[in-house]
C-alpha cells in the first residue's frame, strides 16, 4: 500500500433528489467487493423515519471512476445505463443508496422491500399494500414527487385535500435532506479494497462468501464484476424455483467441486503454490463459479426429479446439497443404478444426521465429500453408502413437529409424495405452485398450515396436525374445508383425502369434534405413509451392489451378488 498513496478525500452533500437522479441514471455502481444487499422492509422504514425527522443517517464513501455503459442492478431495479467518466462506485452506503432509489421510484417500490408509503393521520410509514384508498396514505414514490402530489389531493382524493399543506412538509423534508459523503479519486482497485475491509472490520463482519467473493471476484457478460454467489442462487432459483440457496451453501458447493475439504484457506483458492493441488487444477475464480454452478445445477435437479425434495426448504440438511453437488461435478451422467444408490444414500443420510460424525454438520460434509474421487463412481457410491450410513434407520419423530427442524422435513417431504390437492379445486398443487406459495419468506411455515388452532392437552405440535394449503385465500377455516367440502372441488372426493393422509373416519372425528380422535386416526395414518415412503427411498431391505458393467466378472462371488440384486 505504501506505493499507492491515497489523496485527501473530498468532502460534498448531496441531496435525496440528486442521489436517486445518479442512481436512476446508473451513474451509481456496485463494486463487486460489496456484500449482497442485506435490508428489509423494517429497515428501510426506519432510514426514512430518520431522514423526515431530520436525524443522521451517516456518511458516504464514493468511489470516482469510470464506469462503462451496462445494466444495472440495484435491488429490484434493472437499469439501462450509459457509460460516465465520472461514476460514482458505492464503497460505503450501499444499503441507504439502494433503499432510497427502490422506495422513491415506482418500479423499486412493486419490491415488498421497498415498498412504503407515509401515513398522513398516523404520521409515519407504513407498507404500501396497507393503502385504505381515502387519500390519506400516500405512497412514496407520489409524495416524492411534488406535481403528482397535488394531483394526488386536487384530482384523485380532493376530499383529503386539507392535508395536502401537511404532505408538502414531508415532501420538503425528503428531497431537500442532505446526505454527507466523501469522494475518493483512486486508480488501485486494491487500495479500496482495503478501505472497505478496514471499514467493515469495525462494524458487522463479512461472510466467508463475501470475503471469498472479494478475494475472488468473478465477471458477468460485460465484464463488470459481479457477486457470483448471488448469480448462481438467482440462476437455480429462475431455472428450477428450488428457492434462492444461501451464499454459504453456494459457496461450500463450489469449493467441494474442487476439494472436499471445503474449510480451507480461502485465500490461496485459486494459487499455484497451493500446498494440495485441487481437483480442477488451473481454473480462473469465473471457470470455478461457472463451473460450480452447472454441477449444483445438477444436484438441485437429482433432488427434486429422483429424490422427491421439490424446494430447498423441504432439504433437511444443506450440507447433503454440497456433497451431491461434488459428486455432479465429477460424474454429471451417472449410470442408472448409481442414481438409484445415490438416493438411498441421501434419504439414509438425512435420516441419521450428522450425529455419528461427530455432531457436527461441517464434520458431516467433510467426512462424505472426501468419499468422492475423480474416475471412481461406483467407488464413490459404495464410499458414500459405508458405515455410519449403513448403521440401523429410524423414522423420525412425528411429535414436536417445526417445520425447520430436519426430522419434520422429511415428513413433510413424504406428504408432498402424496401429491396433495387444492382445498378449493380438489386439483393437485404443483411445483411451480409450491415455489411461489413458500417464496415470501423461504419457509414452509406458511405452507404446512395447522387444522386445530386450538389442539387438546397433550396432543400438541403433531404432525397430524399439518396440511398443505397452497391456495392463496380460503374462504373458511382449514376444517371446516375437511368437513364441509366447498361444491366446486373437484374430482373425487376419497383421492382428495388420500392426498392428505386423510380417511373418512378421521373427518367424520373432525366433525363431530372429537380433536383427540381425529389427531390419533389421522398421526397412525402419517406414521405407515412416513415408513413407507423411507423405506421406498432408503432402499431398507435391497441390496447396494453397484452397476453389473463395474464388477470384476472374473470374481465369482462379484458376479453372483450382481445376479442377486438384479433378482430382488
Amino acid at each position: 500500500m505504501a506505493n499507492h498513496p491515497i489523496s485527501q478525500p473530498t468532502a460534498k452533500t448531496f441531496s435525496v433528489v440528486d442521489l436517486v437522479a445518479a442512481a436512476l441514471a446508473g451513474r451509481l455502481r456496485i463494486p463487486e467487493f460489496q456484500r449482497p444487499l442485506r435490508w428489509q422492509w423494517k429497515d428501510v422504514s426506519r432510514l426514512f423515519d430518520s431522514i423526515v425527522k431530520g436525524y443522521p443517517i451517516g456518511n458516504l464513501l464514493l468511489w470516482t471512476r469510470p464506469a462503462p455503459e451496462a445494466e444495472v442492478r440495484l435491488g429490484a431495479l434493472r437499469i439501462q445505463a450509459q457509460g460516465y467518466q465520472d461514476g460514482l462506485w458505492v464503497v460505503d452506503g450501499q444499503q441507504r443508496l439502494t433503499s432510497l432509489a427502490n422506495a422513491l421510484s415506482d418500479a423499486g417500490a412493486q419490491d415488498e422491500r421497498f415498498g412504503l408509503a407515509y401515513d398522513l393521520n398516523q404520521q409515519q410509514f407504513v407498507r404500501l399494500r396497507q393503502q385504505e384508498g381515502d387519500g390519506y396514505t400516500v405512497p412514496l414514490p407520489v409524495l416524492f414527487d411534488l406535481q403528482r402530489l397535488i394531483r394526488w389531493f386536487t384530482k384523485d382524493y380532493p376530499e383529503a385535500g386539507e392535508r395536502l399543506d401537511a404532505a408538502a412538509r414531508v415532501t420538503r423534508a425528503i428531497r431537500e435532506y442532505q446526505v454527507p459523503a466523501y469522494l475518493v479519486e483512486q486508480q488501485d482497485e486494491a487500495v479500496l479494497r482495503d478501505i472497505f475491509d478496514r471499514m467493515n472490520n469495525y462494524g458487522k463482519r463479512l461472510s466467508r462468501a463475501e470475503v471469498f467473493s472479494a478475494l475472488h471476484p468473478g465477471y458477468g457478460k460485460d465484464r463488470e464484476p459481479s457477486l457470483p454467489f448471488q448469480r448462481i442462487a438467482d440462476t437455480i432459483q429462475d431455472g428450477l424455483g428450488f428457492g434462492l440457496l444461501d451464499d454459504d451453501t453456494v459457496l461450500r458447493a463450489v469449493l467441494a467441486r474442487r476439494g472436499g475439504n471445503v474449510t480451507r484457506d480461502i485465500r490461496t483458492e485459486f494459487s499455484a503454490e497451493t500446498r494440495k493441488p485441487r481437483d480442477f487444477q488451473g481454473e480462473t475464480p469465473e471457470q470455478a463459479y461457472r463451473e460450480g454452478e452447472e454441477a449444483l445445477y445438477r444436484a438441485v435437479r437429482f433432488l427434486q426429479e429422483d429424490a422427491g425434495v421439490p424446494h430447498f426448504a423441504f432439504l433437511p440438511y444443506r450440507y447433503l446439497l454440497v456433497v451431491l453437488t461434488r459428486f455432479f461435478a465429477h460424474f454429471p451422467e451417472p449410470h442408472p443404478r448409481n442414481r438409484i444408490l445415490l438416493v438411498r444414500w441421501f434419504w439414509r443420510a438425512a435420516m441419521i444426521g450428522p450425529g455419528p460424525f461427530g455432531s457436527s454438520w461441517t464434520n458431516a460434509m467433510e467426512a462424505l465429500a472426501n468419499r468422492i474421487a475423480a474416475d471412481e463412481e461406483s467407488e464413490s457410491i459404495q464410499r458414500l453408502l459405508s458405515t455410519p450410513i449403513d448403521a440401523k434407520l429410524h423414522r423420525p419423530k412425528l411429535t414436536g413437529f417445526r417445520t425447520n427442524a430436519a426430522g419434520s422435513r422429511i415428513i413433510l417431504a413424504a406428504l408432498w409424495d402424496l401429491h396433495p390437492r387444492s382445498l378449493l379445486t380438489g386439483d393437485p398443487y404443483d411445483r411451480e405452485a409450491l415455489a411461489e406459495a413458500v417464496l415470501p419468506d423461504g419457509t414452509l411455515k406458511g405452507v404446512a398450515r395447522t387444522i386445530l388452532k386450538r389442539e387438546p392437552p397433550d396432543h400438541m405440535a403433531m404432525a397430524a396436525n399439518r396440511i398443505f394449503v397452497i391456495d392463496e385465500e380460503l374462504p373458511e377455516p382449514v376444517d371446516k374445508l375437511l368437513i364441509a367440502p366447498p361444491l366446486h372441488r373437484r374430482g373425487d372426493e376419497q383421492a382428495f383425502l388420500n392426498s392428505h393422509a386423510l380417511d373418512p373416519e378421521s373427518v367424520a372425528a373432525l366433525a363431530r369434534g372429537d380433536k383427540i380422535g381425529f389427531l390419533t386416526q389421522r398421526q397412525a395414518k402419517i406414521r405407515r405413509i412416513v415408513d413407507d415412503f423411507l423405506s421406498r427411498m432408503a432402499g431398507k431391505g435391497h441390496e447396494d451392489t453397484p452397476p453389473l458393467d463395474s464388477l470384476d466378472l472374473d470374481d465369482p462371488d462379484d458376479a453372483a451378488e450382481g445376479r442377486d440384486d438384479r433378482l430382488a
